[in-house]
């Protein structure tokens, strides 16, 4: 039995998207679909003293967004100074703000990617590394895909030799289950509630915030606030001996 999971890809996504890579066998980026503006492509939120901030990192758009994700360019490298000035002032006081700020500092301050699909991806393969996230992550340009929405996961499916499908709840109101039913291919829905909260700075707790905000407030601890990772050993506290 074999689990895939096709999602585009994102700037350092919420913790339930790191959740989803690490309850499958293989996770597709799928990479090869029009880019699409204002979305989690190229953004995500942090927590602030005043509420939440975007962090957005700038593309450069051909007419009105005729392009994929894969084809998507970075605008400059200004960005990158910016969002570590804005990490830094809102997680430098986090109990984890150096191990995560060592893990991503060489990608993303000082990495050379012009393209947002590898400046995503490199993000991504670092964080699961540090959540203990072994599956496999590939992109769907590596496939050769029949057109229609349900088709193309379809082929993806097919072509890994999946026997099910995990999707978002989302995909509901398009994916063509009967297809996918035709070709042995069973459907899952991965569900994104129950999660618990966690130590987080500034007010009322968030969870639809970058991952970034539970690894500096949990490091190593945060599988224990997803559903789906390894949970890490946690030694118990040495007792003084009389």
């Amino acid at each position: 039995m074999k689990k895939v999971a096709i999602v585009q890809s994102n700037y350092l996504p919420w913790k339930g998207y790191f959740d989803m890579i690490g309850a499958v066998d293989e996770f597709i980026l799928y990479d090869d679909v029009q880019y699409t503006r204002r979305d989690w492509r190229n953004r995500n939120k942090l927590k602030t003293p005043q509420g939440l901030q975007w962090l957005t990192v700038p593309v450069k758009v051909k007419g009105r967004y005729l392009q994929t994700i894969k084809e998507t360019e970075i605008d400059g490298d200004a960005w990158r100074d910016a969002h570590w000035k804005s990490i830094a002032h809102n997680y430098g006081k986090a109990q984890y703000y150096y191990d995560i700020t060592t893990l991503i500092e060489p990608i993303l301050l000082h990495g050379k990617q012009t393209l947002l699909s590898d400046l995503n991806t490199d993000l991504l393969k670092a964080i699961c590394g540090y959540l203990g996230i072994t599956t496999s992550i590939r992109q769907a340009s590596e496939f050769d895909l029949e057109e229609g929405k349900s088709e193309r996961l379809l082929g993806v499916c097919l072509a890994t030799g999946a026997t099910t499908y995990v999707s978002g709840p989302a995909a509901r109101d398009y994916l063509d289950q009967s297809l996918f039913a035709d070709a042995g291919v069973a459907v899952e829905w991965f569900d994104y509630s129950g999660y618990p909260v966690y130590p987080q700075l500034w007010g009322e707790f968030e969870h639809s915030v970058s991952i970034l905000d539970l690894l500096f407030n949990r490091g190593h601890e945060s599988p224990l606030y997803m559903q789906h990772l390894k949970r890490p050993t946690i030694a118990a506290p040495k007792q003084d001996l009389e």
